[in-house]
């Protein structure tokens, strides 16, 4: 979000709800909003001090993810004018969901010192857990792909879930 120009009153730049205190901080980057508007919660970054009873406009970069911006954009402002916002831009389908919170699941054991077969246990049950042949067991394989899936989304890549995926990349 950037302050808005001076323009005429019958292309008035949208205005920002009030912020609270607790809704508004400063960041390294610049400043992060909540704004919860109904039952839908929009995040909005700033390089300038967000204020109260000042007319913005959103930028958005013409990248890989203007899409998702644009979407995101437009659902503030109709949620911002009383219109309903909208669906979110996309779900995640329900297996992917619930690889997702296997593989949270299995990372925040593993930060607590679990072992590879305490996390299988927790995950798949003590019963489906041989043995004599854990080393060679496919669960086994199958817990270290979910921690390392798992570091990966602790490490930045989360922010793939934003994205759709595409058949062009």
């Amino acid at each position: 979000m950037t302050t808005a120009p001076a323009v005429s009153h019958k292309a008035a730049p949208q205005q920002l709800l009030d912020f609270t205190a607790g809704q508004v901080c400063r960041a390294a980057d610049g400043w992060h909003a909540v704004l919860h508007i109904g039952s839908v919660e929009h995040r909005i970054w700033s390089k300038q001090p967000l204020a109260a009873g000042t007319h913005y406009a959103a930028e958005l970069l013409l990248d890989r993810d203007f899409e998702v911006r644009a979407y995101a954009a437009t659902r503030l402002w109709r949620a911002m004018n009383g219109r309903a916002p909208g669906p979110a831009f996309h779900r995640l389908s329900r297996p992917r969901r619930e690889r997702l919170c296997a593989a949270l699941r299995a990372v925040a054991a593993y930060f607590a010192g679990a072992t590879y077969r305490s996390i299988a246990e927790a995950l798949f049950g003590q019963k489906r857990i041989p043995g004599r042949a854990w080393k060679t067991h496919d669960l086994r394989s199958r817990t270290i792909r979910l921690v390392k899936s798992g570091l990966a989304f602790v490490r930045g890549g989360y922010r793939k879930l934003l994205r759709l995926e595409r058949k062009d990349e």
